[in-house]
């Protein structure tokens, strides 16, 4: 009860925020009621009409802080509920915030190490290079000279984000409980998924692990080289890697004076976006244009490895599919591939999915294909879930963010350029290794090595069963008797199947022990 007070106190305070940018607009759009806190909040609205909602909205998260800024950019993939303009807004975000003194992250770095910073490097620069939500980046040089760039987290910020989830998962239970129908947009996996996602950026040394593990995925490609973690200078709430030297990505005209191609560079970053989706299963999910650079040599250089995407085999498969589809223009087996997946529930219509399908498609493919934009697709697929009842994939809203800037890049880039044109040749090189002829042999090589593998196990307790009978039977409940006496339950399919694997399996052990 006492928490129910303080959440609805903070949702007040919160909501007044969010009404003095009259930015409620938003938020009030997903439900017809309207609770006493918010009616409350409503009258100090303060109407900004020089601004768009979204506009307003990212002015108030911003105010409220760091969780704010995370879960406006979590929001703006979801334009299934917010709509595009809105969700565009949210997308230019900056999470940026003043720095704090240099003085304080010195102090986080000698309590997580236990020695003078300048133990630990010869030179310390005091003037942070970046500073974001969590963390800030302040650029050093080790006792071995290796240039390096050091990034600190923000003092007190694990404590203000466990306030504000808690806070979030109080407000997605009640919204679930109060309004069952929005049950279907899995509000509290969404937050849990955010929670795990934030969680993991706050701790920098999970965040290296995912730097270096991006760096073993990429150890043999010379385009995509990911900065090496300094192990020996890198905490909880210290990381440290080599400096990158190089240009942002979307300084077209910085990186043509440099004498690079960008077309090149678009190439490259398809190629880099492909493997890590669909080889690797492991992709960057915040590849804004501020962390990937582009290094003397042409080779792409990534930073900020906070946020990281993984997808399994089944969902690069779904994925895969569904892309070549819409590239296709085969709306059955978009479709189709909804339906295997158990995406889309077997109740409805695969008739109708499909013509939903073709609605999304024919309107995007009657235009040049560098202008066509898979992630707008995939946004507007997402739309039309609530009709079918389709539930949200939060991996896959991850991946149609990082989708949306990596195509903004792109087109900054190469306008007459599509990445999905230059990667389709190896989606379907991919999707032929894996899901061709021979991909489908392998699969039962494997599954028949994997069977032979398990006939010890299976023998040892061929011979548990026929010791049982040796040793005066096998005990079978009354009601058992009663229900084999019945003809009918002779003919169940899965008794007759029991009854032939118990007779190969006696035939087997009366061969190897007969």
């Amino acid at each position: 009860m006492i928490g129910a007070i303080v959440n609805l106190a903070r949702l007040v305070r919160i909501g007044r925020t969010l009404a003095r940018h009259d930015a409620l607009s938003p938020i009030l759009s997903l439900s017809t009621d309207s609770g006493v806190g918010l009616g409350l909040v409503r009258r100090v609205s303060r109407t900004n009409s020089d601004l768009r909602p979204g506009k307003r909205l990212v002015a108030a998260f911003q105010e409220l802080g760091p969780t704010f800024i995370k879960l406006g950019q979590a929001m703006s993939v979801r334009a299934d509920l917010f709509g595009d303009e809105i969700a565009a807004d949210l997308s230019a975000l900056q999470d940026r915030l003043p720095p704090f003194p240099s003085q304080d992250a010195k102090s986080i770095i000698e309590e997580e190490f236990g020695a003078p910073v300048e133990e630990l490097f010869q030179q310390f620069d005091e003037k942070p290079v970046a500073a974001a939500s969590i963390a800030q980046v302040h650029f050093a040089v080790t006792n071995e000279g290796q240039k390096v760039a050091v990034k600190v987290l923000r003092p007190g910020i694990e404590e203000r984000f466990q306030r504000d989830i808690d806070l979030f998962f109080w407000l997605a239970r009640t919204c679930e409980r109060l309004r069952p129908r929005l049950r279907r947009l899995r509000l509290v996996e969404v937050v849990l998924e955010f929670q795990q996602t934030v969680s993991l950026e706050m701790d920098l040394s999970f965040e290296g692990a995912a730097a270096s593990e991006l760096r073993e995925n990429f150890k043999d490609d010379p385009e995509f080289r990911v900065p090496e973690v300094d192990w020996l200078r890198t905490a909880r709430r210290v990381l440290t890697t080599d400096r990158v030297d190089g240009i942002s990505i979307d300084e077209v005209d910085a990186l043509k004076h440099a004498g690079q191609d960008v077309s090149d560079i678009l190439a490259r970053s398809a190629r880099a976006f492909f493997n890590q989706v669909f080889r690797d299963g492991f992709f960057h999910a915040d590849m804004h244009p501020g962390n990937m650079f582009v290094a003397p040599d042409g080779a792409l250089v990534p930073v900020d490895f906070g946020i990281m995407g993984r997808l399994d085999k089944r969902t690069r498969f779904y994925l895969a599919d569904m892309l070549l589809g819409f590239l296709e223009r085969d709306y059955r087996r978009v479709a189709d591939v909804h339906f295997q997946a158990g995406y889309v529930l077997h109740d409805q219509s695969i008739d109708a999915f499909m013509l939903a399908c073709r609605s999304i498609g024919e309107p995007i493919f009657g235009k040049p294909m560098h202008e066509i934009s898979i992630a707008n697709l995939f946004g507007q697929l997402f739309r039309i879930t609530e009709r079918f009842e389709m539930q949200t994939q939060p991996q896959l809203l991850l991946l149609q963010k990082t989708m949306l800037v990596a195509e903004g890049v792109g087109r900054r880039l190469d306008p007459s350029s599509n990445m999905w044109v230059l990667a389709r040749s190896m989606i379907e090189a991919w999707m032929l290794e894996h899901r061709g002829p021979e991909a489908r042999l392998r699969e039962v090589v494997n599954d028949t090595v994997s069977g032979i593998g398990r006939l010890p196990s299976v023998m040892a307790k061929t011979e548990q069963v026929v010791d049982m009978l040796s040793d005066g039977g096998l005990r079978i409940h009354p009601d058992s008797l009663r229900a084999l006496s019945n003809k009918e339950s002779w003919r169940s399919p899965g008794l007759i199947f029991f009854l032939a694997l118990a007779m190969f399996l006696f035939g087997v052990y009366a061969i190897i022990y007969g």
